[in-house]
């Protein structure tokens, strides 16, 4: 196993951080993808740094390009005048409902993460038995689509929610404010 540096890990650890507080605070949704691909890179960093460069590469090609790609044309081409979904128009009852799956998420998040080993041991998987598989291409491709098959098809319903939030963001814009009377003699008056 070789030795990562630290200062790197904390660089890219630090841009994805800050990059991804700029993905949740910023209003533009267009900017907070962009956003999304810098913490995209700063993972490929990560990832190169340890020593996983088909994973880094990945990450690059796959989220970084295709994805966020798409994600940016969605958000574009559906960014309408119509609002689509407007959270404090929803019955009180889907907020709590919300509310509620989001708590039971964090909640089932913290009780495996607690009860989840602090260090995790080495699996099978050492250098050698990589090697000997046919590299990590091979080994990855076969342990993503037989034994991690689930993982693989969720990440997809996943990203298929994240597009379908990334669309009702796109189309909701704040409610006009009305227009005085003076303004609106001032708008028949200037026809």
């Amino acid at each position: 196993m070789t030795a990562i540096n630290p200062i790197a890990f904390y660089l890219f650890a630090g841009v994805a951080l800050a990059f991804s507080v700029m993905t949740v605070l910023r209003k533009n949704p267009v900017s907070s993808a962009f956003s999304l691909v810098m913490v995209f890179f700063s993972f490929a960093g990560i990832y190169a740094i340890l020593g996983a460069h088909l994973i880094a590469t990945l990450q690059v090609l796959v989220y970084a390009g295709a994805i966020m790609v798409l994600f940016v044309f969605v958000v574009m081409l559906l960014n309408s005048d119509s609002p689509s979904f407007d959270f404090r128009r929803t019955p009180a009852l889907f907020r709590v409902a919300a509310g509620l799956v989001c708590a039971a998420l964090f909640v089932l998040f913290v009780r495996v993460f607690k009860n989840s080993p602090p260090v995790l041991t080495p699996g099978a998987f050492t250098a050698e038995a990589v090697d000997a598989a046919g590299g990590n291409t091979r080994v990855i491709s076969e342990l993503m689509f037989s034994e991690y098959v689930l993982p693989f098809e969720l990440t997809s319903v996943l990203l298929l929610a994240a597009i379908v939030g990334a669309v009702a963001l796109a189309k909701r814009h704040s409610v006009a404010k009305p227009v005085s009377k003076k303004g609106v003699a001032h708008v028949a008056a200037t026809r």
